[in-house]
């Protein structure tokens, strides 16, 4: 199948895509009508009123089954968000009419990807610039000596990242690349997404669709729609909430559940959804927006002697710089993105130095934050200038600890509070500092639901090994919180470690009954500080690893959840040097071993 021409270049579309990336939601929606609307001019194609009294063909005609385009549709991805926009993407590729089949990259068989018509490819990139596990070996064709000749595929990429990142959307970015230097066609120019992907994406999506859409278009069919009401209270009729539209959600309780003389500060929260619609499963995680601490903000505008009440515009809408750096704009954090564009307006050949090294750069950006970088490299910022450089506050994601079946229209979260100092002054982490502070029992803080289908409980019941450190347990008491209500008894174990068992044992009682009513079969603990040899989750996985060998031989499916650049690569390890004792193989034969559990999934990670 040949590609309809294409009368917009590369450059024509990466302006067009500039120009409308930063538009909100009604504005893209009214976009989308007006080019609906340019559409049904030249083919008269009756065209739905943005309010909605009628709707037309794309919603109403049933795609044909027949269509001459075919579409592949490749994810590559760690927490679920690829998986979710090819999905997306898929869905809106049938109503167009255009066949189109959604794959994970583990299930691609790759070296015929010079067979495709059209290819969109979907990839986050993980860490410090690594492609997911299951986009590697596609990552590798595709860039590597053996990359196919390409010519006749049509394609197009949307990257996943995040600007904290030196190595921004790397995997996607170079994917694009490649397949262009194989000589695929690229239909529409690559896209890069930061934590906020929803506006851009769409954006890519419906360009992307555009061009593979065929140039003939079906008879219009019209039918009556009426309006349905939508509320603006909370929960009301036809109210979607989202991260776009957070639902209010009432806390009703919180408790600290690490002892008095732990160092450590953890709560136990309970919200209510009652009435928002929202569901939820086992493994997803809760966005909650929050504030900046106001010492912070205050400090801030002391140093660089703003007037607190000077206006400011963030996106749309113009506002004081107080109010700006307090709800809008991230400054406990530093990113390498902000580092970056900081250097480019002061031209500070001292941050150059810092850009350039990335060991110092790591320590520079672990725990410091706005107050530090404009004391650190001075300049004659204005407000209306530092609001530019300063990346929007993004909401904090928190592994659900609790199941829908077990409570109902609630959700819990489990909240290690961040508290140190640094140069003689306090920190606190914007959101769980906020939590524990400022939020009570009945007030409201606004939330969304985020999925993760790369972190879910077997269906079937199969035996499962659960491994977390600190709050890494809590998406486990939400699975055993889940087979409980369900009554599914399948064989489960717990690793679980904190620094001191009498104060960080976090939810203690719960697991002890747990393994008392035999809805959790095993436990292993490790308390680091408790002894003069610091003990870990990887030693106690290394203790039991005859029978940890033997459940993953009898299918077991493997969890591990916690810290990315220490735990989680630690019990990486040991897993590996497991598997290779054990099974008596090498140690690349381990890993093609775990890759092939990551490809069955199950092997499972929820890390950050």
């Amino acid at each position: 199948m040949s590609l309809k021409t294409n009368p917009l270049n590369d450059a024509q579309l990466s302006a067009l895509s500039q120009l409308v990336e930063g538009l909100n939601k009604e504005q893209t929606v009214w976009l989308n009508g007006y080019f609906e609307g340019r559409l049904a001019a030249l083919g008269g194609v009756e065209v739905p009123a943005v309010t909605g009294t009628t709707v037309s063909t794309a919603a109403a005609a049933a795609p044909s089954p027949q269509s001459s385009i075919k579409l592949t549709i490749l994810y590559g991805t760690e927490t679920g968000h690829s998986q979710g926009l090819a999905e997306k993407l898929g869905e809106k590729a049938s109503f167009k009419g255009i066949d189109a089949r959604v794959l994970s990259l583990y299930d691609y068989n790759y070296k015929k990807l010079n067979e495709e018509d059209n290819v969109a490819i979907i990839v986050s990139t993980h860490g410090e610039g690594d492609p997911p596990d299951m986009a590697e070996d596609f990552y590798k064709y595709v860039t590597g000596p053996r990359a196919p000749q390409l010519n006749g595929v049509n394609y197009s990429v949307l990257a996943l990242g995040d600007k904290t990142y030196k190595h921004f959307c790397k995997t996607g970015e170079e994917i694009d690349v490649a397949l262009k230097s194989c000589g695929a066609y690229r239909v529409t120019p690559a896209v890069k997404c930061d934590v906020d992907y929803e506006q851009p994406s769409e954006t890519w999506m419906n360009l992307f669709l555009l061009n593979l859409s065929p140039a003939e278009t079906p008879e219009p069919v019209v039918i009556n729609a009426p309006t349905a009401p939508v509320s603006s209270s909370a929960g009301g009729f036809g109210e979607e909430f989202s991260k776009s539209n957070p639902y209010m959600a009432t806390v009703l309780e919180k408790v600290r559940i690490t002892g008095d003389d732990s160092d450590k500060e953890v709560y136990h929260v309970e919200l209510s959804l009652e009435g928002s619609g929202l569901e939820y499963e086992p493994g997803d995680s809760l966005g909650i927006f929050t504030k900046n601490p106001e010492a912070l903000v205050d400090d801030i505008l002391a140093f660089t002697g703003f007037d607190a009440e000077q206006k400011v515009d963030v996106g749309e809408e113009e506002m004081s710089i107080k109010e700006a750096l307090s709800h809008h704009l991230e400054i406990t954090m530093l990113t390498f993105d902000l580092l970056k564009k900081y250097q480019e307006k002061t031209k500070n050949a001292e941050l150059a130095k810092l850009l350039a090294d990335d060991e110092a750069l790591d320590e520079y950006l672990y725990g410091h934050d706005v107050l530090d970088l404009l004391e650190d490299f001075p300049y004659d910022w204005n407000a209306h200038k530092l609001v530019e450089v300063l990346r929007p506050i993004p909401p904090r994601l928190y592994s659900i600890s609790s199941s829908m079946e077990s409570v109902g229209e609630e959700v819990h979260v489990t909240v290690s509070v961040v508290r140190y100092e640094r140069k003689n002054r306090k920190r606190n982490g914007a959101c769980s500092s906020h939590l524990a502070d400022s939020i009570e029992i009945d007030e409201q803080i606004p939330v969304y639901i985020d999925k993760n289908p790369s972190f879910k409980l077997p269906a079937n019941g199969s035996k499962i090994i659960m491994v977390g450190a600190g709050t890494g347990v809590a998406p486990y008491r939400a699975f055993m919180q889940h087979r409980e209500s369900l009554g599914i008894k399948g064989e489960s174990w717990l690793f679980f470690g904190d620094r001191r068992f009498n104060s960080d044992f976090l939810y203690q009682t719960e697991w002890q009954k747990l393994v008392k009513n035999e809805i959790l079969t095993k436990i292993d603990v490790a308390f680091s500080r408790d002894q003069e040899e610091k003990v870990y989750v990887q030693h106690k996985l290394k203790e039991q690893q005859k029978e940890v060998f033997d459940w993953l031989e009898n299918g077991a499916h493997f969890y591990l959840c916690g810290d990315m650049k220490y735990m989680a690569k630690d019990v990486n390890k040991a897993l590996l040097d497991i598997i290779q004792t054990q099974g008596g193989v090498s140690e690349e034969q381990a890993e093609k071993y775990v890759k092939n559990l990551k490809r069955e999934k199950r092997f499972q990670t929820d890390v950050y």
